[in-house]
């Protein structure tokens, strides 16, 4: 945005965010400067860029060019950081932020029921550098400051936790922590919202962190990760993810910024289609619990209600029973529309599953347990009523096999 306004609403800021004319070159779009080398004229300029090289001066390509300043100056715009840092991936803006910040002997506070990739960092990368994980229930609340150690330096949100889509009381947490120890860095998984739809830096989070190849990206062709810092992280943050050779390449970035122009219409429309297909679940009789955080039934709701703007398109479901190989072939080898891939937040509908003792293994400090296979879904951009009719000529195919 040329100016930079934030008195200008959400939907007016990711149009206009990151296009200010040195980065369209009188476009409408920024430009794509792949570059590894940048030149420079005078020996002044060399010096200029060297002092600069931090805060969007053309310096070299590993720190970033055109394409990548515009981009990163929407994000902050967008989520209200310092600075934001792009990864190739979701899972390298996880584990590189949580890295910038955490030496051995350290203790980290993770969610248990966190993006199970997440977790293997902490379990075999993490302990391997003598950094202790603790995992927490995502409903503990004010409870936490129990956990917090001398040496705690990381605190680990997601909200909702993946799968199961609980909804945290991320403010009671925080608040907690704070207490025990100001000064260490709490960090969220904030991918499910997009960073439109919760707000983490305003709810005194340090640093929001999305797979930015899920709504950012939106069309299910590129993978970046991002991770946006107040004031106070930034700083480390930046200078230890270059000193890790994290970066991406210009035509992701511009695909990313292209897909931050549609980002509120599509989650609008996410909103709605989940929720509707999600009410459609309530009343299946083969469904035990639909797990969708705008619902009332879905554990933390309340929190939802409070802390969020909307809903995005992912959720889950767990079914009365746990099918067997028979029935799983029979629900998911055939469906029209929905289709079985990892990742999600695409204009596409996806179906994925977990078997209850799957659930346990990645979820064990929560009591809550599963009993019937749980199926993961997102819903896409397509017309719900076909959506619903997709899904139910999967149930008829399980009933018909009783």
């Amino acid at each position: 945005m040329a100016n930079s306004d934030t008195t200008f609403k959400t939907a007016t800021r990711l149009v206009h965010s990151g296009r200010q004319t040195r980065y369209t070159q009188h476009g409408v779009n920024p430009v794509i400067q792949r570059a590894s080398s940048l030149i420079f004229d005078t020996l002044n300029d060399k010096k200029q860029a060297t002092i600069q090289r931090a805060n969007g001066s053309l310096f070299y390509g590993r720190r970033g060019t055109l394409t990548h300043f515009a981009l990163q100056d929407a994000m902050c715009d967008l989520e209200g950081g310092a600075g934001c840092y792009l990864f190739p991936c979701g899972a390298a803006a996880v584990t590189n932020t949580i890295l910038a910040f955490v030496k051995s002997g350290d203790h980290l506070l993770m969610s248990g029921a966190v993006y199970e990739p997440t977790q293997d960092f902490c379990n075999h990368v993490l302990s391997r550098l003598n950094v202790e994980t603790s995992y927490y229930d995502p409903l503990i609340g004010a409870e936490i400051a129990a956990l917090v150690r001398p040496n705690t330096r990381v605190l680990f949100l997601e909200s909702p936790s993946s799968l199961t889509m609980e909804v945290p009381d991320i403010s009671s947490i925080v608040r907690a922590v704070r207490a025990v120890n100001p000064e260490i860095v709490i960090m969220i998984d904030n991918t499910w919202s997009g960073g439109l739809l919760f707000k983490a830096l305003q709810q005194d989070i340090d640093i929001s962190i999305q797979a930015g190849t899920k709504y950012l990206v939106g069309h299910s062709d590129a993978m970046i990760g991002t991770a946006v810092a107040n004031a106070r992280c930034w700083d480390q943050l930046r200078e230890n993810a270059y000193l890790m050779g994290q970066m991406v390449d210009a035509d992701t970035a511009y695909v990313t910024a292209r897909g931050l122009r549609t980002l509120g219409i599509r989650l609008q429309q996410h909103h709605k289609s989940s929720l509707k297909i999600a009410e459609w679940l309530v009343q299946r009789q083969e469904v035990h619990a639909v797990f969708h955080p705008a619902l009332p039934s879905c554990p933390g709701h309340a929190f939802f209600k409070r802390d969020f703007s909307g809903s995005s398109g992912l959720f889950s479901f767990e079914l009365k029973q746990k099918l067997n190989q028979q029935q799983l072939d029979a629900f998911f080898n055939h469906f029209q529309l929905f289709t079985m891939a990892y990742s999600w937040g695409g204009f596409e509908s996806l179906i994925l599953h977990n078997q209850p003792e799957e659930i346990a293994k990645i979820r064990p400090n929560i009591s809550r347990k599963l009993e019937g296979t749980l199926i993961r879904v997102h819903i896409g951009l397509e017309d719900c009523d076909d959506l619903i009719a997709d899904l139910q000529a999967g149930f008829e195919r399980i009933n018909a096999l009783a």
